[in-house]
């Protein structure tokens, strides 16, 4: 049975499976995008008109085949990540038939989400939807958040991390995961949840909180099972 979490200022509501995540690190231990990020785009800056000229595409996309896609990608769990990136990776991502990489894929990205905590936290900055006070792609979603920063994106963490974990045991497939982790990402720009810098920089946040990753013998550990758990399913 899943429930609804709802993690306060930091992150997205979060659909979790029963099986609760462990992180490889506390939030203090993790790579700060406060210290080496710039500050978000102002309005009047040059780099908030490009904001501005892609928050325009995006609502261009949304009724679209692109759009459903976008709408589709609003569910921030590993059940999505699987639809997503299963086909490409080449074995059906799933608890049941991916166990040890279902345990990685889970602790992983939620600790990779915790390098967006602090500058999440600090900018608080406004939702496009709220600074044009427009309707988005998914409207359920807007009341909560908007007690949520935008900058740096959850969800391109999420995506962006989950491929680059998936390239590093199946690294045959990393153009396609690679690609499917960025549109990922950009469904948020469609979607009018995020603006192009939030999403960006959340592809930099997740560089770093994987790098990080790394340096846990833990997860090192549970890597090394995912890929032998690869390995076997492939023969």
């Amino acid at each position: 049975m899943k429930k609804l979490i709802l993690i306060p200022f930091f992150a997205v509501a979060v659909v979790l499976t029963a099986c609760a995540e462990k992180a490889y690190f506390k939030v203090a231990e993790m790579p700060n995008a406060l210290v080496y990020l710039p500050a978000p785009p102002q309005q009047g800056e040059m780099r908030f008109a490009y904001d501005s000229a892609q928050y325009q595409w995006g609502k261009q996309m949304r009724a679209t085949d692109r759009g459903a896609k976008a709408k589709a990608d609003a569910e921030y769990s590993l059940e999505r990540i699987s639809a997503v990136f299963s086909p490409v990776f080449g074995v059906e991502i799933s608890k049941r038939n991916t166990p040890e990489l279902w345990r990685l894929l889970a602790d992983a990205t939620y600790t990779a989400n915790m390098a967006c905590h602090i500058a999440k936290k600090t900018y608080m900055r406004p939702r496009p939807y709220m600074v044009y006070n427009e309707p988005t792609l998914i409207p359920e979603d807007e009341e909560d958040l908007r007690h949520n920063g935008s900058y740096p994106s959850g969800h391109a963490i999420f995506g962006w991390t989950s491929a680059l974990i998936l390239m590093e045991i199946n690294p045959a497939a990393a153009d396609a995961l690679l690609k499917e982790g960025y549109e990922y990402g950009q469904s948020r720009v469609i979607a009018g949840y995020h603006w192009q810098s939030d999403v960006d920089a959340a592809r930099v946040v997740a560089g770093a909180a994987f790098a990080r990753l790394h340096t846990s013998e833990a997860y090192l550990a549970q890597l090394s099972k995912a890929q032998k758990e690869f390995a076997k399913l492939k023969k």
